[in-house]
């Protein structure tokens, strides 16, 4: 009996033993599965510029060509032998310089025949008109009848017509005899030689064009005006964001195909007044000095057309600028320092980074240019200097110029 007790009281000591085991090691679990609470997170830090509505240029791009201001086809007036070639083909030549020499002497030949027969009807000439003098005083006597006046005034007015058409054949071939040698009209640049030395030219054939002077100071620059064009600049001018130069006096600035500014500025002298029926825009031509000979005919440029202002204007960074499925947004920073999306629209590229926002923005507004992706609409942002922020920055709070492209801030 007693040891029966003794065993079952040693039973119960070891079930509540595992019992109480088990709770503790049940109060450990769940004291190590609870989690400590996040650190809250940092606002996020922002760099602003403050928007000023502005009076800027309005710049309009185009791609243009050059051509030459005068450009003249050298053409054989007469037929004849080509005797020289007097002219570099291919370099400025100046207005009269020999270029071509035909041979000349079946012209003089020609020349001297006129020459003689010119002299044959003045001859002649004076007979008809002493015969005539000799005439008149016995005609007024009754000593010869009507008919020999008559025969004589004819005489006389053959003679003196005989005598201008001897020496209209006089002055042709001495124009025939000059336009064997032919000489530049324009000071420009010659083309090459169609013809060689001893080819015979014939001067009612189209083988009588030898070569070309283009003349290429000044220089024209050709650029195509659109219809859409015309009507956003029409729409831009009713609204007054844009104001035309008085007397539409704008000045033409060109961009070499490797962006290299052009040093001489232009104006424009034409506009077609009529649209192209194949391309819906019109032609508009600038003239500009080129003194130094740099641009030649047939070249690619931009046209950059100025004198136009655009009043009011909102410029900001175009890194401030996002785009997005339904359009453009910026972020701007209210007064409580809470981030904002605000929808924009945006116009044209101003500067080197900057771009116009016809809408959506406002003078005083905070945009954000720097750490658009570090925030959220609705939530407070930090606004510090550029330099704080650590890295390049697009725009400074106070409304500096951005840095340019390839600059970094030094440290």
């Amino acid at each position: 009996m007693a040891l029966s007790t003794m065993l079952s009281a040693t039973l119960n000591l070891n079930r509540r033993t595992l019992f109480w085991l088990i709770v503790g090691g049940l109060t450990i679990v769940a004291g190590c599965s609870k989690e400590a609470p996040p650190p809250p997170r940092p606002v996020p830090e922002v760099t602003v510029i403050t928007v000023q509505a502005q009076t800027i240029p309005y710049v309009a791009s185009f791609v243009a060509q050059t051509e030459s201001s005068r450009q003249v086809n050298i053409v054989a007036r007469v037929s004849g032998f080509l005797d020289r070639i007097a002219y570099r083909e291919g370099e400025v030549v100046k207005q009269g310089q020999l270029l071509f020499q035909l041979d000349p002497k079946p012209f003089q030949a020609q020349l001297e025949a006129a020459r003689g027969e010119l002299q044959a009807q003045q001859a002649r000439f004076t007979t008809a008109t002493a015969n005539l003098g000799r005439v008149k005083p016995l005609a007024r006597q009754n000593a010869l009848s009507q008919s020999d006046l008559d025969r004589a005034q004819g005489d006389f007015d053959a003679a003196k017509a005989a005598v201008f058409a001897a020496q209209a054949k006089v002055k042709q071939a001495e124009l025939n005899l000059g336009y064997t040698t032919i000489r530049s009209p324009v000071s420009g640049l010659s083309s090459r030689s169609t013809q060689r030395q001893g080819a015979y030219l014939n001067a009612q054939s189209p083988d009588a064009t030898l070569t070309y002077v283009a003349a290429i100071d000044p220089i024209w620059v050709n650029f195509s005006v659109s219809q859409n064009l015309v009507a956003k600049w029409r729409d831009l001018h009713v609204k007054k964001q844009v104001i035309a130069p008085s007397n539409d006096n704008y000045e033409v600035e060109l961009l070499l195909s490797d962006g290299t500014p052009y040093p001489y500025k232009g104006k424009i002298n034409f506009a077609d007044p009529s649209f192209s029926q194949d391309t819906g825009s019109f032609q508009v031509r600038a003239v500009l000095p080129n003194p130094k000979k740099d641009l030649r005919p047939g070249m690619f440029v931009t046209a950059l057309v100025k004198g136009a202002v655009r009043p009011g204007a909102i410029v900001v960074p175009q890194l401030a600028v996002q785009q997005g499925p339904k359009g453009h947004a910026a972020f701007v920073v209210n007064q409580e320092g809470i981030a904002e999306v605000r929808p924009v629209v945006v116009g044209d590229y101003y500067g080197e980074n900057g771009i116009v926002v016809v809408s959506g923005l406002h003078t005083g507004d905070r945009v954000v240019v720097d750490g658009v992706l570090k925030i959220a609409p609705g939530l407070p942002v930090k606004i510090v200097e550029p330099a704080a922020a650590g890295t390049e920055k697009p725009g400074n709070a106070d409304g500096k110029p951005d840095p340019k492209p390839g600059e970094t801030k030094k440290k």
